[in-house]
């Protein structure tokens, strides 16, 4: 059995603590592992390989958390825009056998692995055996507005048909499918062979099918697999739902009590995080002096303080802070399209942004120059490049850096520094064992990060 773990999303509903450069699957918000990792790690009880479905920035997070966990039996496919699932799972199909089993999951939920996670991976499998669609199955516990819903008839030990599927409903219909019992939330789990999902979504969505195809037979295949970018365009935006679970006629559920929660939002956050006597998440920059029921999410030296505030939802970063009302965190969504138009780089960003070879955190920034840190890891380079509208000077603080300069290169060791004039390129590598830091500070007219020509790079980006 394969895992196929779809990566998409930015988790907007999310922001300010998910990024679109580090969205909340990769973050490490519980305990020392991201949702990703807790991801593989549970399934890998039951999957011998993983297939790992993200965009181009996503690509190096997930490696990059997949080398923390020590899994190497993995195939990445890298999609140049958003298609939604049923181009997804359709390239994950086509990566394995036509008789093995696909076990779709996404990468962003909190599941509780125990039996009753085991029992329903394992009816799951014998129902995708024998040729059916599987999805799982959630007990509502609240009339929720913001998951699909599965309608059932027919159970039998947990495995039930599938009446019909209905997408987010409106609060009056959520409290009548609570009443009536046989409804269940749509968890976005599915398992069945690859040759099964293939047929179905050639029967139904033929176009996606055929797209889809075309576009995995033109992908640029390494140690990845590159979608094209025109191909990618030709497909269809259609979720696995509407272009094949609401149609076709070989589709079981299965009931499972696996305390699944999908992260999505503030208000799920707030169920999850440990809190304190006065139902306050922890935190330990915290003081609250009669206030009570509040969600407080930082993680940098700033004290926070509360005073009579109930009921709130306070999310502290360094480039944002969001103040609003529990029990609305559906809007964050329209904030960040608001954000977008007037200042999209902080839905783009924190203070630190990762690239393929790191990352880079920016301490301070002003109209003409900029200082960073630098953190390039093992065996990593960045792009040969140069700037036209500032200058760099590097200083070396933790590991060794190889330094190209034109047709000089040299090897900088911690409290050695080298200056890079405008113009003139240049490149950072680290040929040494542990990560290198150094401090760059940038001066110049401009000093934004599409002033950059690249002349070779690792990472397809010239």
């Amino acid at each position: 059995m394969t895992n196929a773990i779809l990566c998409g999303g930015s988790g907007t509903r999310l922001w300010p603590i998910s990024r679109e450069n580090l969205p909340k699957q990769f973050l490490k918000m519980f305990e020392d592992d991201s949702l990703f990792q807790m991801t593989i790690k549970r399934n890998s009880a039951f999957c011998d390989n993983f297939i790992i479905v993200s965009n181009e920035n996503q690509y190096f997070l997930a490696t990059d958390q997949l080398d923390e966990t020590g899994i190497e039996n993995y195939t990445s496919v890298i999609e140049p825009m958003g298609r939604n699932t049923a181009a997804s799972i359709a390239f994950s199909a086509f990566c394995v056998d036509e008789d093995e089993i696909l076990f779709v999951t996404p990468s962003d939920h909190l599941i509780k692995s125990d039996d009753n996670y085991k029992n329903a991976v394992s009816k799951a499998k014998k129902e995708a055996q024998r040729g059916y669609l599987v999805t799982f199955g959630i007990t509502p516990t609240t009339p929720n507005t913001g998951y699909g819903y599965i309608k059932t008839k027919n159970c039998e030990d947990r495995v039930c048909e599938v009446a019909s599927f209905t997408e987010k409903p409106d609060i009056a219909t959520a409290k009548r499918y609570l009443q009536e019992g046989d409804y269940f939330w749509n968890s976005g789990m599915f398992m069945f062979q690859a040759k099964t999902y293939l047929q179905e979504l050639k029967n139904y969505a033929p176009d996606i099918y055929e797209a889809s195809k075309k576009a995995y037979e033109n992908s640029k295949k390494r140690d990845y697999i590159r979608i094209n970018k025109e191909d990618m365009s030709q497909i269809k935006d259609q979720s696995i739902d509407y272009a094949v679970m609401e149609h076709s006629k070989k589709i079981k559920t299965v009931v499972s009590d696996i305390d699944w929660k999908d992260v999505g939002d503030f208000d799920s956050l707030y169920e999850v995080l440990p809190k304190d006597e006065n139902l306050n998440t922890q935190n330990e920059k915290l003081l609250a002096i009669d206030s009570k029921k509040n969600l407080v999410f930082g993680r940098y030296k700033q004290q926070i303080v509360l005073k009579d505030i109930d009921d709130t939802i306070v999310i502290d970063t360094p480039t944002a802070l969001l103040v609003t009302k529990r029990g609305d965190s559906q809007s964050i969504k329209e904030i960040v399209q608001k954000l977008k138009k007037t200042n999209p780089e902080v839905i783009k960003f924190g203070r630190s942004v990762y690239r393929p070879w790191g990352k880079y955190t920016v301490l301070k920034e002003y109209p003409n120059f900029k200082v960073k840190i630098i953190t390039v890891n093992p065996g990593k380079k960045l792009s040969l490049q140069k700037h036209m509208h500032r200058s760099e000077h590097w200083v070396v603080v933790k590991g060794i850096a190889e330094v190209t300069k034109e047709d000089d290169t040299f090897l900088l060791r911690p409290n050695e520094s080298s200056y890079i004039s405008i113009g003139q390129k240049h490149r950072l590598s680290n040929p040494g064992q542990v990560p290198l830091k150094i401090v760059e500070i940038q001066v110049g007219e401009y000093l934004g990060e599409d002033d950059i020509i690249r002349y070779e790079d690792e990472y397809d980006r010239v």
